[in-house]
């Protein structure tokens, strides 16, 4: 039966050690297994004791990997065992690994989908759908995510969503309400909030002009219509084209008859 002859610490990694087996260099090892099995000099190692330290060590391996990299944040089981998969750790090792990164607390899928719920909803202002998609990519299963999911009330979606809503509003005061309204829409959809609460976010604020701001608006807007039109096209056509544009944008069809009016008279003074 071989006989541990040589224990030796690898110079790279002060926690390996190289172990010589009949004078002869067999495997290394991580401390920990060493001093699990009392490796000493002179001990003869059985033929199956072999494997199962080849085993454990390569566990050990794999747990270290896992703990580097939840150092930097937290992880989700899935995370961890693509990780180590793209390390080339095989299965049987994997799953032991694992275990004991929840046996040790250093795993934990509840907490982690709780954590990054709060997460995506302070840092991210995202809603439940986008929210569940990123779970999903995560590797949780269906049911922690609804079960995590349903905290997320309906009161703090809609509050988060007036958040970001009164954002977009102060963004776009150049904007007709119809232009705010798309954007808000948009926004809000992206970020997974549903139909009922996007509603209820934009009804919340006013979003009509007043007389004086229609005419600013129509200004900057139209200005930029009319000159990217009256290049190409000239009296119907391009009052037809500029007029259609405006419409299009929200604009009230008396504001575009004055903004047109007054172009064309301006036209005429050149």
């Amino acid at each position: 039966m071989p006989v541990i002859t040589k224990i030796g610490r690898q110079k790279n990694n002060n926690e390996r050690y190289n172990l010589y087996l009949d004078e002869k260099y067999a495997f290394s090892v991580d401390e920990a297994v060493l001093i699990k099995y009392q490796l000493t000099k002179g001990r003869v190692i059985e033929d199956f004791t072999i494997d199962e330290i080849v085993f454990d060590d390569e566990v050990r391996k794999a747990y270290n990997k896992a703990i580097n990299f939840l150092s930097y944040r937290m992880r989700s089981e899935h995370e961890v065992k693509q990780k180590l998969l793209q390390s080339e750790f095989g299965e049987a090792v994997i799953l032991e690994a694992v275990r004991k990164l929840y046996e040790h607390g250093f795993l934990n899928d509840e907490s982690f989908t709780k954590a990054l719920v709060a997460t995506q909803k302070k840092n991210s202002k995202k809603g439940p759908a986008a929210i569940k998609q990123e779970l999903k990519k995560k590797g949780i299963e269906k049911e922690l995510q609804e079960e995590v999911l349903k905290t997320y009330s309906e009161e703090e979606q809609l509050s988060i969503a007036r958040t970001l809503t009164e954002k977009i509003i102060n963004q776009n005061d150049s904007k007709t309400p119809r232009q705010i309204k798309q954007k808000v829409q948009d926004v809000l959809q992206r970020k997974g909030y549903n139909f009922t609460i996007i509603s209820q976010a934009i009804d919340s604020f006013e979003l009509e002009k007043n007389e004086e701001e229609w005419l600013e608006i129509i200004e900057g807007q139209g200005d930029k219509i009319w000159r990217k039109y009256a290049s190409k096209y000239s009296s119907y056509d391009l009052r037809r084209r500029v007029k259609q544009a405006l419409y299009q944008k929200g604009f009230p069809a008396e504001h575009i008859d004055l903004y047109i009016e007054k172009k064309e008279l301006e036209q005429q003074d050149e």
